[in-house]
């Protein structure tokens, strides 16, 4: 039986003038976007274009930033860059 893959993080560009609404609780059904309902919302108005790596499993202890929790760790630069390249 194979293993699901890995729900792999959104790397987002945003703007000056962007309104974005963050989970930050991990409940929401369209991670790493959040209802403007929810007590926990993250309401980021960027002053500066940049990119952020946003968590979509719901695992990262620094919702709504991916910290990596979505994948086993690995040792050695070699096993990263491998990693890296190949999503997994």
């Amino acid at each position: 039986m194979d293993k699901p893959a890995p729900i792999l993080p959104e790397v987002r560009q945003v703007k000056p003038g962007d309104t974005l609404l963050l989970c930050r609780c991990g409940r929401s059904s369209q991670l790493p976007d959040c209802a403007s309902a929810c007590a926990d919302v993250l309401e980021l108005l960027p002053e500066r274009e940049r990119f952020l790596l946003l968590c979509r499993c719901g695992l990262s202890q620094r919702l709504p930033y991916c910290d990596g929790r979505h994948t086993l760790p690995v040792s050695g630069l070699k096993a990263r860059w491998r990693r890296f390249w190949r999503g997994l």
